[in-house]
């Protein structure tokens, strides 16, 4: 599917990272581009640059997604792009042990179920409900397709790491998805794709010393650096334009496989 002019997408954490990036892609290729995010400030900001629509949106609450597809769908029309790259993270083993006392503590279930509800929750609710939207659309391909939706796995679904449980368990849920909800949505012409990066240079390690940064960076067997969020983009911006994947979750990752910690 070619991103024609004013094509109309949604990226939820559209706001900031790897979700920006897909954001600043799309609209550079044409698209009309709804940021869903909870971060109001860094949601206008980059709507103001793309030519875009912010939407605050909580992507575990229905009332707020269908609330935010409303206005974007107002705004933009029915979309044809999800590109799901809101997410969370915790770390916390499955027990951990008290420095002080020795007392010995169960991960919570309460971190456990959000983690799970944002990212893997969250997507889904995001697919169906943008599916459901693009089904009724016309095809714009000679194939019949109507629409793509690309998420955001994690290579901690395969590799995942000491107190990763829900992160990666949430990750890999992602990924399980990917091919029965493209089976499901083939008849509708809709393609269905995941990416599953590596060690991105996103806020998150913003707040890391740089010689742990360094240290990540060479642990990457090559290119030996962290990706660049428009390296992530960029293949988002493919899979949207190529046809033929559908149903497939892809490493973008330099070769690395996450150590145990």
């Amino acid at each position: 599917m070619q991103i024609g002019a004013n094509t109309p997408a949604v990226v939820t954490g559209g706001a900031s990272g790897l979700g920006a990036a897909s954001a600043r892609r799309l609209a550079a290729a044409g698209a009309k581009v709804a940021l869903f995010d909870l971060n109001a400030e860094k949601g206008e900001a980059l709507a103001a640059e793309i030519g875009g629509l912010y939407v605050p949106v909580d992507v575990t609450s229905e009332e707020s997604v269908d609330a935010g597809l409303a206005k974007a769908r107002a705004a933009h029309g029915q979309e044809r792009i999800l590109v799901n790259c809101a997410g969370i993270v915790i770390g916390r083993k499955t027990i951990s042990r008290d420095r002080e006392t020795g007392a010995i503590r169960p991960h919570d279930v309460a971190g456990f179920a959000k983690v799970i509800g944002v990212n893997l929750v969250g997507s889904f609710h995001m697919m169906a409900k943008c599916s459901a939207g693009m089904a009724g659309l016309e095809p714009v391909t000679t194939d019949g397709g109507r629409g793509v939706i690309v998420s955001t796995s994690s290579v901690a679904a395969e590799d995942g790491q000491m107190g990763q449980a829900a992160y990666a368990a949430s990750k890999g849920g992602i990924m399980a998805l990917t091919l029965p909800v493209a089976r499901d949505l083939a008849r509708e012409g809709i393609r269905v794709a995941t990416i599953m990066p590596g060690l991105f240079h996103t806020p998150m390690f913003d707040g890391l010393p740089d010689d742990v940064r360094a240290a990540l960076a060479a642990s990457v067997p090559f290119p030996s650096r962290l990706g660049d969020p428009d390296e992530f983009g960029a293949l988002v911006q493919h899979i949207c334009e190529n046809d033929m994947l559908n149903g497939v979750s892809i490493r973008l990752d330099g070769a690395v496989r996450l150590a145990p910690k």
